[in-house]
């Protein structure tokens, strides 16, 4: 509206400008004109009365005389020519001198009667522009009063038109500011009218209020507008459904409609309310009345009105479905937190008391508990398995009772028929009174109410039943209850069978693992050994140990650790534990045993790589390996060790000192072409070497150098400790929580041979020596009280110093060693390894090994630096050998004469 305005403005001032110039130039041109007749007539005859004009005319030369003067007379008065003529009108003069004697161009008769003449009149062209617009023609008379001739003077149109153009700014300037002042105040007024109307154009306006117009009596909550003298000013149409109002309502006061009286009252009050509850005949009004202009000192107030009637109902009922709803998120959060069966099933109990039942119990088939596969022949016989609710008063099952159910009884029916079973009065259920009647009776007394029993099944696999009770002091349980306790069921029944099943592959992990694993401890005389492992929590690992006799009293310890978890882990540990004893059955070397898993673990990856067994199979891949491999020997007192990424070994001497022996750290196996440093440690007896893997020391809150502390201080004064007690105080010391990783640890407290047990001698490389031996054997042996075997003895020695004289190199000697078993040791300087062989009948020799194998209970070789050693080893039992003290020698040689050659 306001730019409309401005235009309209723009118009009338344009229109005023327009008028005013051609008004300024009628006028203009009709003064021009009169002032031109004026100074025309005056030029003309001022120039005509002249004093020798007339003569002039008769001159033989009029123009000569004439036109100096006319020029001049024309500068001096203004005009823009002066024109003297003959009285046939042919000029003497003119400004331009080629238009000279030339007829002049307009009226002359009236002056040749002596009149004067003025006229508009058009003429050849002027200095001031083209064609004439005011000329006056005059006689020139003589002195006798005879016209001798004409005087014109004239002024040309364009110098009339000078007159009005210096007018011209002002009338513009005019315009303008006007123009100016009108759109200083058509903005002035459009910016109010966008602030009345929030930028609004007239269009939306209207669009506005008939929009505001249909929502206003189309919106079912009732409006009314009311001013400061209580008037009704507006009532849409719900208002007056609401309140049965007739149509002449507008403009009445509040208190003459008829209103009940606290609706009155709210209506004429000043107060603003917010949710206040009416009763307006038969429905149930919620009010909310706030002002019209908040922050003014007086106006109306707005009210609305709406119909709760039903809503109370539905709000109740939404409520309900928002508890259920929350109740079904917090289940899905809390239940399933643990891989552990009888947890998940409390927290089931724990989630679903007290917010929809009073008492929960469940109760799982006892295969489930086990993590086996449940069968139908286990249905009858449930374990009570989880307790929720405060109804504690109430007599029920004990957790862990194993619960025959009768067929009749809900919890049967709900198994056999897999869907949901309500009890609303448990007073008229038969089936689950019958079940135990004194119990019943007592739940009764106490108060219990109703039930709902629920399926708990996965996967199609029955696992239990969730029974849900309430008391007395809520309501029963209701058909719409069943839905929301069958699906807070399924949910919890989804954790369980999850948990059953990892309860089921972690103990069959465990069970394959702790058969992999030592069982019981080894017969040996060198070390007091004790152990402890502990799997897991999430699954079983590739940690292992082992005590491994060797030849020579000798005891080799191994620690080890494959990288990962699951099966794969504990089968890859169980064939490099498989491969730990086959290297040291041969009796090789602490650095080459490292290097020989070294390979093991590289061929084991190439295999894995080629067959493509990594992919898709959770725990399989390249596997890596740590160990840690350690030879003691209790004769020399001195042990040792390498290791292949595996965390070091703590000494713990026998004074209580805790020390790490400083074994130099070598590559984990599985790298390939990295030799294996080695350590050689002099051991008094009575020291402690505690063996571990880094699931000991290692945790996710702490770094490795963080557990090696802990460690140390757990050994602490751990001298006197026995090996048992020395496991059992570390791992009450660091055992986490809840374990990530296995945790296998392995303490061994060293002895050392008594001499008095020990006899060595140095054989000369002459088979006349062996006698002598023989005979200082026999001393030996009787000294130890071990006549009965000196025979076995003796033949043993003898076959090996006669083969180590004729086949090996010098220096020969003999090593005999008593613990539990007699050891005899013959060594020489040669590298060839005797071979079993079954001699012929024909031949003379080849028999002696097979005297040895038969007297002797193991009997093997071993390679050392100088040489080798052939061992042999007699078990005894209560000081006799187990071998018969006497073998004939005939029946011995017997034997061979069934052999092939």
């Amino acid at each position: 509206m306001a730019g409309q305005v401005f235009l309209l403005q723009v118009v009338i001032v344009v229109l005023l400008v327009v008028a005013a110039v051609a008004a300024m130039v009628l006028q203009t041109s009709s003064d021009a004109l009169q002032r031109g007749r004026r100074e025309s007539v005056v030029a003309a005859q001022s120039f005509a009365s002249a004093p020798g004009t007339a003569e002039a005319l008769r001159s033989p030369d009029p123009t000569a005389v004439l036109q100096p003067r006319a020029e001049e007379v024309r500068k001096r008065t203004g005009v823009d020519f002066v024109v003297a003529m003959n009285t046939r009108g042919i000029r003497y003069t003119y400004p331009y001198p080629r238009e000279i004697g030339k007829k002049f161009v307009g009226t002359i008769a009236p002056a040749l009667k002596g009149h004067t003449v003025v006229e508009q009149a058009g003429g050849p062209p002027l200095p001031a522009g083209k064609g004439t617009a005011v000329q006056a023609v005059v006689p020139v008379t003589d002195s006798r009063g005879k016209v001798v001739g004409l005087v014109s003077a004239g002024i040309t149109v364009k110098n009339v038109a000078a007159l009005w153009l210096p007018q011209l700014p002002i009338i513009l300037g005019s315009g303008a500011a006007a123009l100016a002042v009108s759109m200083t105040g058509t903005t002035l007024v459009a910016r109010r009218l966008r602030r009345q109307t929030h930028g609004l154009a007239p269009a939306e306006l209207a669009q506005l209020y008939e929009h505001h117009d249909a929502v206003l009596h189309a919106v079912r909550e009732g409006v009314l507008i009311t001013d400061t003298d209580g008037r009704l000013l507006l009532a849409n149409d719900e208002t007056r459904r609401l309140l049965d109002l007739p149509a002449d309502v507008q403009g009445r006061p509040v208190r003459e409609l008829g209103l009940p009286e606290p609706i009155t009252r709210l209506l004429s009050s000043p107060e603003a309310v917010t949710d206040e509850v009416h009763l307006a005949g038969d429905r149930l009004l919620a009010v909310n009345k706030r002002p019209t202009y908040p922050q003014a000192d007086q106006g109306g107030s707005v009210v609305t009105l709406r119909d709760t009637t039903e809503l109370a109902a539905v709000s109740g009922r939404a409520e309900v479905a928002r508890e259920r709803l929350k109740l079904l998120y917090e289940a899905g959060v809390r239940i399933g937190t643990t891989l552990d069966v009888g947890r998940t099933a409390q927290e089931l109990a724990d989630v679903a008391a007290p917010q929809f039942a009073d008492l929960v119990t469940v109760d799982l088939l006892d295969a489930v508990l086990r993590g086996w596969e449940p069968t139908a022949e286990g249905w009858r016989h449930l374990r009570r398995a989880a307790i929720g609710g405060e109804q504690r008063m109430i007599p029920v099952y004990p957790l862990g009772k194993v619960i025959t159910f009768s067929r009749r009884t809900p919890q049967m029916r709900t198994l056999q028929e897999r869907r949901v079973m309500l009890e609303a009065d448990l007073r008229q259920a038969h089936g689950w009174r019958e079940q135990d009647p004194e119990r019943a009776r007592k739940a009764l007394e106490c108060g219990l109410r109703s039930l709902v029993t629920v399926p708990l099944q996965a996967r199609n696999v029955p696992l239990g039943v969730v029974n849900f009770y309430r008391t007395v002091d809520s309501p029963a349980f209701q058909p719409e209850d069943l839905s929301f306790a069958e699906e807070l069921a399924v949910r919890a029944a989804l954790a369980i069978d999850n948990a059953r099943r990892f309860t089921r592959e972690h103990a069959m992990a465990v069970t394959l693992q702790r058969s992999l694993l030592p069982r019981a401890h080894p017969d040996q005389d060198a070390l007091e050994v004790a152990w402890r492992y502990l799997p897991a929590e999430a699954g079983v690992g590739g940690d292992w140990f082992d005590v491994i006799p060797l030849p020579g009293a000798r005891v080799a310890l191994v620690m080890g650790d494959v990288v990962g978890h699951g099966l794969h882990a504990a089968a890859t540990m169980g064939r490099l534990r498989t491969a730990v004893h086959n290297f040291s059955t041969l009796d090789l070397p602490v650095d080459e045993v490292l290097g020989k898993l070294d390979d093991l673990v590289v061929s084991m990856d190439n295999e894995e790589n080629a067959s493509g067994a990594a992919e898709g199979h959770e725990g399989e891949g390249v596997t890596g390996a740590t160990c840690l491999y350690a030879v003691y020997d209790p004769v020399a007192g001195a042990c040792t060790m390498a290791r292949a990424g595996h965390p070091e070994p703590v000494l713990v001497r026998p004074d209580g000192t805790v020390t790490c022996p400083g074994v130099p750290a070598s590559t984990p196996l599985g790298l390939g072409g990295y030799p294996f440093e080695t350590a050689e440690l002099s051991l008094p007896e009575g020291s402690q070497l505690v063996l571990y893997t880094d699931g000991l020391v290692e945790d996710r809150t702490h770094d490795i150098d963080v557990g090696m502390e802990r460690l140390r201080r757990a050994l602490d004064g751990s001298g006197r400790r026995t090996p048992e007690e020395t496991c059992q105080a570390v791992i009450d010391a660091l055992k986490p929580s809840h374990s990530s990783d296995d945790i296998a640890l392995l303490a061994a407290r060293t002895r050392i041979f008594p001499p008095s047990r020990v006899a060595e001698w140095d054989v000369p490389s002459d088979p006349a020596a062996v006698p002598s031996v023989r005979a200082r054997c026999r001393v030996t042996l009787r000294e130890w009280g071990l006549e009965e075997v000196g025979f076995a003895t003796e033949l043993i020695l003898s076959e090996l110093i006669t083969n180590a004289i004729r086949y090996g190199l010098p220096p020969v000697g003999v090593r005999l060693l008593h613990g539990r078993c007699l050891i005899c040791e013959v060594s020489d300087g040669s590298g060839t390894s005797p071979r079993l062989r079954r001699a012929a009948t024909t031949d003379e020799g080849g028999r002696g090994l097979f005297l040895v194998a038969q007297f002797a209970q193991r009997w093997g070789t071993r390679y050392t630096t100088r040489g080798k050693v052939i061992w042999t080893e007699q078990v005894l039992h209560d000081g006799t050998s187990a071998v018969p003290s006497r073998t004939p020698v005939d029946f011995l040689l017997d034997q061979f004469d069934d052999l092939d050659a």
